[in-house]
């Protein structure tokens, strides 16, 4: 008899719940947020095991400690969660989808792969945050006491002093801490970086991603570890979807009697982005498209983007045309493993 175990984790306990094909529950136990006793718990279930667990800060952990004793593992993403709310009915309720089927979005999961590059493009993106969190405080500082502080100039050392000599004498002391924590943010971006690239390069299929339009050595780098490999995603609007560059529809009312018989209603559907992406991917490919507008004139990308906004397209329409085009590129580059062909563009 077939066992679905659905799973609720949290730091300290997880709670686990065990049914049968009819839907009964079979078991019910909590253990230690621990893999021997996670391990030893799920294998003193008879096989055949399904497993069911939320997305959440443990899952990659979860999924690779819990998958070689499992014939099925599977990580749901839970967008709502409506009712009565428990440890107990959460993992009921995973067992319960598992059985049924009833999943609304999978996750994709393959810690194994990548592993290294993942976490230095996690630290990276984590630093860049801290150097901008930190050059906003500057300038807020500066906007505090009326001085407006336009450009970049206000960060370099050349002229710090010009700009600190404008505060009042109470904060410049303040002012010269943070400028100390953003030379240490600044140096630590620069050391995360280098590991970033360095650990991209070892993987060849970097340096053909590489010849994408706008998808330099850092976009490469945030690509590769997030979507592992091309070929889960079978065409490219399912890329899209995910990449957050989909379109979708919404109707009501779609059917309408007519000489008794049902036809389709001639109904405003709405229409818009999907609001359930990975916002890296999103925000490498908004990127590409925003570095082949402003430093490639000459490409046939941008080209084709002047002839959108010639033919009345609103720039920020043809900007997300430009990025669904470099993402479709780069996936059907991965997944032949062929260099960046720039005549295929005036082609079609």
């Amino acid at each position: 008899m077939d066992r679905y175990i659905g799973i609720d984790a949290h730091a300290v306990s997880c709670t686990i719940v065990v049914i049968g094909q009819s839907g009964r529950k079979l078991s019910e136990q909590v253990v230690e947020t621990n893999a021997k006793a996670l391990v030893d718990c799920i294998r003193s279930i008879p096989r055949p095991r399904h497993v069911c667990l939320e997305e959440g800060t443990q899952s990659a952990w979860l999924y690779e400690i819990l998958s070689p004793h499992a014939d099925e593992l599977v990580v749901v993403a839970i967008t709502e969660s409506k009712g009565p709310k428990s440890d107990h009915r959460d993992a009921l309720a995973r067992a319960q989808q598992l059985r049924l089927g009833a999943f609304d979005k999978l996750v994709f999961k393959a810690p194994t792969r990548f592993a290294l590059l993942r976490e230095l493009a996690r630290s990276y993106d984590a630093m860049t945050c801290d150097v901008v969190r930190t050059q906003c405080r500057i300038k807020a500082l500066y906007l505090s006491h009326g001085i407006h502080a336009p450009g970049q100039t206000v960060y370099g050392a050349p002229h710090r002093s010009e700009w600190t000599d404008k505060l009042p004498v109470s904060c410049r002391a303040s002012a010269l801490l943070l400028y100390g924590q953003l030379d240490a943010m600044q140096q630590l971006k620069k050391d995360a970086q280098r590991q970033l690239v360095a650990e991209s390069h070892r993987h060849p299929i970097s340096k053909l991603l590489e010849t994408c339009p706008g998808l330099a050595q850092i976009r490469v780098a945030q690509l590769i570890p997030v979507v592992v490999t091309p070929h889960r995603f079978r065409t490219a609007r399912q890329f899209w979807s995910y990449c957050g560059l989909g379109i979708t529809m919404r109707s009501s009312s779609d059917w309408v009697r007519q000489d008794e018989h049902w036809v389709r209603a001639e109904v405003n559907k709405t229409r818009g982005l999907t609001r359930t992406f990975n916002h890296t991917l999103k925000h490498v490919f908004k990127g590409a498209a925003t570095t082949v507008i402003t430093k490639l004139p000459d490409h046939p990308l941008r080209q084709h983007y002047e002839r959108m906004l010639n033919a009345g397209t609103k720039p920020n329409l043809a900007k997300l045309t430009l990025a669904r085009q470099i993402a479709a590129t780069s996936l059907a580059m991965w997944k032949h493993e062929e260099q960046y062909d720039p005549a295929r563009h005036h082609k079609q």
